[in-house]
């Protein structure tokens, strides 16, 4: 069959379903067959699976005419997906496909849920199509003979290309990439991407820099235009000075009406303590709702998310409380109303949380932003922009990640074995080791086989031996075990298991909230109000309670900060707020009485503009900034300020951080203007200064836990009986305190404080902000009392200190008094 044939199949099949292909889909069939790579950029529920499962099996038919007589198996095509969760539906949409061409293939899973029976088969027969994640992807690379396995395979398809790129997932999938092309001859390399600010970037990532894959690639966009239509819950009260108070449930009537409105509803939570909380607090006020109405996050075993999953497709239930575990990709027919409980922090979260109403082409999407305080708001009004222009966030790519190296090549050891100058221009050619010079990779080798400089003495580091034709293999079963059991980037705090005394698997929690339970203490989770009893093992145990609690697990992944393009959106939204434009929103002009009290108080500042409040309380001396570039930034940047001025007089100083701004709290007053004279929100000696102010030593020594593990350096225990997270942290620190005393020039040593900067404290964004403000006119507003601007992060600060109770009450009076 020729190629003009082959398409015709596939637009037959789409006939016979009653639909017609896109323009992007039809675009994506003939480049694949044409021999290019590619990346293709649609949104969730715009048939991006089909869009690149035809030409796959297109392909397959084109090679094998006489397929239906002489079917040869192996496999034949990779379709990576970053969710497990995902991959029954990417089956049941290829099997469609397949059953529709009657084609004699089969279609596997395996992810960290298939079963050692069905790995067994796959492993004496591998299917033709499987599905699978970049771990486990990995774990077929540590088999023995992994390249007879690929040898004859076509495709990979790499799905959620943005959710990969910019971690350390990312850098193992062009790691793995960068093997299988080599492997494979006639390999296409294909990635699925929704909407991200640097979409060319993410194709180089995927294909690798200046390769004959990224020479012979095409990036395809849907262009399908989907209507998105925010509409903000504005209250008829509002507080002068906002605080964020209650995860928003002060709000919880007006939710109601929305839900009892339409047949069916995701309400989107930023955390998984929020969602337990609202799904808790509905249900008290609405028992109505029982039975109606159901939770899904990343901690709640597996089979109640797929109950829930198939409970939205059939439309059995009317609401559920969720998190971003329901962001990407799962598949069910349309939801009627979708509400995002505070301000998601990004742009592209927004959309795709948007998107699961009207998930279809050309339907509207309808979004209803809920506000947890006043001031998100007008990060609804941000976003209302946002929408209109297509604003999205880029995601930026690691470079130079060695623990991901370090563990690629012992898995290569620990399978065939490796020749250094085989598999050096193989890594060169990715995009994150593009600049890998040979000294560098000679270290990495020499520490696979020695350990490093400062452990030679020790064998428990010397895991792969240098046979005599040069090859680098692992021989130590105990060795390739350990190793095969530690694959993966992801690196949180240890999750135990949740059960009941009597059997029966409720979900997962971090072994940091469990380790501060005593028995009898009672806890929300999964929607019940549960006892605990005791840990044994890695497992929790509880019975239900009927005691009422305000205790729910927290989460590390809980703690969100404002995209670099959020922060720009929020702040053109206050310019706006300065002048007044007759081209404010509803929700900037619903928040007049506020910017009306601060303009009295203090100014809104100008684009031209820096503000700095000033004020006295008991407290001490308040000197408030407001840069408006969040929380990550403005905690780097207020150690900055702060070390700074003690270097100008000895004073003390506590600190504290909201997305909008940073105080500085001391027991003597600050002498603004010697602030100011002395340019102390320079770029200049800015590495030394964080170095000192921050105490990044101890923020690296905590970044080298997560490097230890990821190289294999520290081993994390065997299922079940895994190493406790207080022993991986000492361990580990011991390492990173013998390499700071005598080995400083240690790779892995080096990339924790790489890492620091660059991620953790967003070094490149703090520069660009000082940059920023160096061309701006400081005002400096010494106040009375504290401002409706300055007054969240009071509060955010007193939350450390009090409980929920005892805060909202210090509040209430602190209200009382400034509103006199």
């Amino acid at each position: 069959m020729n190629r003009k044939e082959l398409l015709l199949v596939a637009e037959q099949w789409f006939k016979d379903q009653g639909w017609s292909p896109f323009p992007f889909q039809k675009q994506t069939w003939q480049a694949f067959l044409k021999g290019q790579h590619g990346l293709l950029n649609a949104p969730t529920g715009s048939g991006k699976t089909y869009a690149l499962w035809f030409p796959i099996l297109l392909n397959y038919i084109k090679n094998n005419s006489e397929y239906k007589t002489k079917h040869k198996k192996g496999l034949k095509a990779i379709w990576i997906t970053p969710l497990r969760s995902l991959s029954q539906e990417i089956k049941q949409a290829s099997e469609r496909v397949i059953n529709g061409l009657d084609l004699p293939l089969t279609v596997g899973i395996r992810t960290g849920d298939t079963s050692p029976k069905d790995r067994a088969k796959q492993k004496r027969a591998m299917p033709d199509l499987l599905i699978t994640t970049p771990e486990s992807l990995q774990l077929l690379l540590s088999s023995k003979g992994y390249d007879k396995v690929f040898k004859d395979c076509s495709a990979i398809v790499v799905d959620e290309w943005h959710e990969l790129l910019g971690t350390k997932r990312g850098v193992q999938m062009e790691l793995a990439l960068s093997r299988l092309k080599t492997v494979a001859s006639t390999l296409r390399i294909w990635g699925i991407s929704a909407t991200i600010g640097n979409l060319d970037q993410a194709r180089e990532v995927l294909l690798g820099p200046q390769t004959m894959a990224f020479q012979n690639s095409v990036l395809i966009k849907a262009n399908i235009n989907k209507k998105i239509v925010v509409k903000s819950i504005i209250p008829d009260k509002m507080e002068t000075f906002p605080w964020r108070g209650h995860l928003g449930l002060h709000l919880l009537d007006e939710v109601i009406p929305i839900l009892k409105a339409s047949k069916s509803t995701l309400l989107f939570t930023n955390t998984r303590s929020q969602c337990e909380i609202w799904f808790q607090r509905i249900l008290e006020k609405h028992p109505e709702f029982a039975g109606e109405m159901a939770m899904h996050h990343g901690s709640i075993n597996k089979d109640t998310r797929l109950w829930v999953e198939d409970a939205i497709r059939n439309e059995t239930l009317k609401a559920v409380v969720c998190t971003s575990s329901l962001d990407l990709g799962v598949d069910f027919a349309p939801v009627e109303t979708i509400i995002q409980i505070g301000g998601p922090k990004g742009v592209a979260r927004f959309l795709q949380r948007a998107g699961r109403s009207g998930h279809q082409p050309g339907k509207t999407s309808v979004i209803h932003f809920l506000p947890t305080h006043a001031m998100e708001l007008v990060e609804a009004s941000a976003l209302q922009k946002a929408v209109k222009t297509k604003a999205v966030e880029d995601r930026l790519p690691y470079l130079l990640s060695y623990d991901v190296l370090l563990q690629h090549l012992t898995t290569l050891a620990v399978s065939n074995g490796f020749l250094p100058k085989d598999i050096y221009p193989e890594i060169a050619s990715t995009f994150c080791f593009q600049g890998l010079t040979q000294e560098d990779f000679q270290w990495l080798c020499n520490y696979l086989v020695m350990g490093a400089q400062s452990l030679q003495a020790y064998d428990e580091y010397k895991k792969v031996e240098v046979e005599d034709n040069g090859l680098f293999k692992v021989n130590n079963k105990g060795v390739a075990m350990r190793h095969r059991l530690q694959i993966g980037t992801i690196v949180g705090d240890a999750n135990l298991t949740v059960k009941y005394q009597t059997g029966g698997y409720i979900g997962m929690v971090e072994e940091y909230f469990a380790s501060k339970l005593t028995r009898g203490d009672v806890f929300t989770f999964a929607g019940r109000n549960l006892e605990f009893i005791r840990i044994k093992g890695m497992q929790v145990h509880v019975k239900n309670s009927n005691k009422r609690t305000n205790r729910v697990p927290a989460w590390m992944g809980g703690r969100l900060t404002f995209s670099a393009q959020m922060s720009e959106l929020l702040r053109n939204e206050l310019y706006l707020a300065a002048t007044n434009s007759n081209k404010q929103s509803r929700e900037l002009k619903s928040l007049a009485h506020i910017f009306k009290q601060q303009r009295k108080e203090s100014c809104i500042p100008k684009d031209n503009q820096f503000l700095i409040e000033t004020f006295k309380t008991r407290e001490g001396y308040h000197n408030v900034f407001y840069p408006f570039e969040g929380r990550f930034v403005h905690e780097a940047m207020g150690s900055l300020l702060a070390y700074r001025i003690s270097l100008l007089s000895p004073i003390t100083f506590s600190l504290a951080f909201n997305d909008y701004g940073f105080e500085i709290l001391s027991d003597k007053e600050v002498d603004i203007n010697e602030v100011i004279d002395n340019n102390l929100f320079t770029s200049e000696y800015l590495l030394d200064d964080l170095q000192n102010s921050l105490n990044a030593t101890e923020m690296a020594r905590r970044k080298f836990r997560d490097i230890a593990v990821i190289s294999g350096m520290v081993f994390t225990g065997y299922p079940n009986r895994s190493v406790k997270m207080k022993h991986l942290q000492s361990n580990s620190q011991l390492l990173f305190d013998v390499f700071r005393d005598y080995e400083a020039d240690n790779l892995l040593f080096q990339q924790a404080f790489r890492e620091t900067f660059e991620h953790s404290l967003e070094e490149g964004r703090l520069r660009e902000a000082l940059e920023r403000i160096k061309l701006q006119q400081i005002v400096w507003k010494p106040c009375s009392k504290p401002t409706p601007f300055s007054f969240p992060i009071i509060t955010d600060r007193l939350r450390e200190k009090l409980s929920s109770e005892k805060l909202a009450d210090r509040i209430k009076r602190m209200i009382a008094t400034l509103s006199k």
